[in-house]
């Protein structure tokens, strides 16, 4: 298999993987966004692909999502999900992924333990900073919420998304160990 053609089985791989993740039942929220499991398959694209190929899969994903598959959590899908108030949200997911690539690339991944410190600082900042930057502003603009209770309101994902931060660290550490030539961040051989 040539380069090309696994960089876009490993886009169409990491789509799919965010599907999969929508099956995990949704909890909803009395403002219109719920609590999925979606978001960590955003961190793993970042950390695993690289910003290039992560914000690739995460566009990929939501042109499905878009030409109405129902692939997010409680088979929502359609052009519809853009202006609900988790529209914020969703649209944070490419640049959630490429933020979280961008860092990964930079921070030390010599050994498995690293790794998973370096996944766990991108999945942060990408992960979880970005995707709510972006979430509040759509509740914001969509929902009409005032700034402090945007804010307020993605205040419930942050105990939920830390712990998808260290279990993306975790796999990230797994990979490390059984791969140890993956190159982190989409960093290029040396």
């Amino acid at each position: 298999m040539n380069k090309s053609s696994f960089s876009l089985a490993l886009i169409a791989l990491f789509a799919a993987l965010l599907a999969v993740f929508g099956l995990i039942p949704k909890i909803d929220l009395p403002f219109g966004v719920p609590i999925t499991l979606q978001t960590l398959g955003v961190m793993l694209a970042g950390c695993l692909l690289g910003p290039r190929r992560g914000l690739q899969a995460m566009l990929l994903f939501l042109a499905a999502v878009a030409l109405g598959l129902p692939l997010l959590s409680g088979g929502r899908g359609g052009i519809g999900v853009f202006f609900a108030p988790s529209a914020g949200y969703l649209l944070g997911w490419p640049l959630g992924a490429f933020v979280a690539g961008c860092i990964m690339a930079v921070l030390p991944t010599d050994s498995p333990r690293r790794a998973a410190a370096s996944a766990f600082v991108a999945s942060v900042v990408g992960g979880l900073l970005v995707i709510h930057a972006c979430g509040v502003i759509g509740l914001v603009t969509i929902a009409h919420l005032s700034w402090l209770q945007a804010l307020t309101a993605t205040l419930a994902f942050v105990p939920g998304d830390l712990v998808k931060c260290v279990v993306c660290a975790m796999a990230v550490h797994t990979v490390a160990r059984g791969l140890p030539d993956w190159k982190f961040g989409g960093r290029s051989a040396t």
